[in-house]
């Protein structure tokens, strides 16, 4: 309906995490993890900085769990304990995330790590995020339902969902947030109405409330 740069390659923050949401529905689906197998938390996922689930280290949380603390709370800590559980080491998660796009046809898309923390290496295109959305959608429904959960609590830490489509009563159903102070702020969302659905990618956006205003802005006129 509406483009302007697509294929420009741009940092995407956080948004990243639907890459990473993606391979852990397709681990669960090829049978390769279960929603309900338990994964140790490493040091290096207990560590890592940014947003978090707050695992604690040594500890043993289900699958099913993690991957709502990546898609809800936008966790960087829930991101490299699925890494590492599915690929050995998120390095090598990161290998499968580039190869997969390229599999996909997003041919403007290739990833250094599993959350979105900033890389010269770590970069997308909005038109494969859109191509991206819709994957998530049509191919792994039965987990979609996760992005529209409006908060996740763990470790008795609740956290809200960041996307602000959800609130405004327009039929919006996900996706994911990100922002860095390279990327500024960007959101992939998806809303349905009246049987047809909208996605739409924004990004480089300078706050919060610029952000939401353009993303009703850009949703509703769709």
């Amino acid at each position: 309906l509406a483009e302007k740069n697509p294929d420009d390659q741009v940092e995407p923050a956080s948004i990243t995490k639907l890459m990473t949401a993606y391979l852990v529905d397709k681990a669960i689906a090829d049978g390769d993890v279960t929603l309900d197998e338990m994964v140790t938390i490493s040091e290096k996922a207990w560590r890592m900085e940014g947003s978090k689930m707050f695992v604690g280290v040594d500890t043993q949380v289900e699958v099913e769990d993690l991957l709502r603390g990546v898609i809800v709370q936008s966790g960087n800590d829930a991101c490299i304990v699925l890494a590492e559980g599915i690929a050995g080491s998120e390095e090598n998660f990161a290998l499968a995330m580039t190869e997969r796009a390229t599999e996909l046809g997003m041919l403007d898309s290739t990833f250094t790590n599993s959350t979105g923390w900033p890389d010269p290496g770590q970069m997308m295109s909005a038109r494969d995020l859109a191509t991206l959305a819709l994957l998530l959608i049509t191919e792994h429904s039965e987990y979609y339902s996760m992005f529209s959960e409006r908060s996740f609590t763990w470790n008795g830490i609740r956290q809200g969902n960041r996307n602000p489509l959800l609130t405004l009563n327009i039929g919006a159903d996900g996706l994911k947030t990100g922002h860095t102070s390279a990327s500024g702020y960007g959101l992939v969302g998806s809303a349905e109405q009246n049987g047809r659905r909208i996605v739409m990618v924004i990004n480089g956006l300078n706050s919060k409330s610029e952000r939401r205003r353009e993303a009703k802005s850009l949703m509703s006129w769709g």
